[in-house]
């Protein structure tokens, strides 16, 4: 296969079960960038192998992270992937049909379907859950944003085909997930100079559980659509109740 100017970029940590699917769904990239924050897996031995050229830094949050792992890229095309991700044939052949053609001021979105609980999820939100996923680093930035990272770019276009997410390994992965990005959260808030209220602690899980259940038809998805909306009220109802935790501890320092 030609090879295309563009960089895959990646950032790990103890991604031994996804990352070989993500760098071998991109054939036709001619580098490949790995930051690793130390990872206790075979993760770097398998991105080795790989091809990807493997940097160790210490976790900065994910904005950051990105920006660095960005920065070492060879090419100003960037096609940044999570680890549990990988671009669906189709959408690498879209890929590969555009790209010369492609505008360097715009940031190109991709439809990310995920799967899980044993089947891919179509609704609750989930799907076409749109993210920025190629863009040039001449023209764009990382944000630098701990959580819910952007690239700043000056338009937005559409890729039509979907980008593959394998997006917890169990309920068990999904609880630690929610307990860690609602941590994130909250000290998000507290940055903003948000505060606590019971009202929302008691309304907004509610709020988030009806909106994905019933108006973004989660309930169409099955149980694992139910488990899903539940998962992201407890979220919520995590990320102010650690709120009311973080104003707590500054009230006794």
């Amino acid at each position: 296969m030609t090879k295309l100017p563009i960089s895959l970029v990646i950032i790990t940590f103890n991604e031994e079960a996804h990352i070989e699917r993500c760098i071998r769904s991109c054939p036709f990239v001619d580098d490949v960038v790995v930051v690793d924050s130390f990872s206790t897996d075979r993760t770097v031995e398998i991105a080795t192998k790989m091809g990807a050229r493997v940097f160790n830094e210490k976790w900065k949050g994910f904005g950051p992270q990105k920006a660095f792992a960005t920065a070492q890229a060879k090419n100003p095309w960037i096609l940044s992937l999570d680890a549990d991700e990988a671009l669906s044939p189709e959408l690498a052949a879209e890929i590969i049909a555009k790209f010369s053609g492609l505008d360097p001021e715009a940031g190109f979105l991709v439809p990310r379907r995920s799967y899980y609980l044993g089947r891919w999820i179509n609704h609750g939100g989930w799907y076409p859950d749109y993210q920025l996923r190629m863009f040039n680093k001449d023209k764009s930035q990382w944000n630098s944003a701990a959580l819910h990272e952007k690239v700043e770019v000056k338009r937005q276009l559409k890729f039509q085909h979907d980008l593959h997410h394998w997006v917890f390994d169990d309920v068990a992965d999904q609880v630690q997930t929610n307990n860690r990005y609602s941590s994130l959260g909250a000290q998000g808030l507290a940055d903003k100079g948000r505060r606590f209220s019971y009202f929302n602690l008691l309304t907004k899980p509610a709020t988030k559980f009806v909106e994905t259940y019933f108006f973004k038809a989660g309930i169409l998805d099955g149980l694992p659509g139910f488990l899903i909306s539940v998962s992201a009220a407890y979220s919520v109802f995590l990320k102010w109740a650690k709120l009311w935790e973080i104003e707590r501890v500054q009230k006794r320092s």
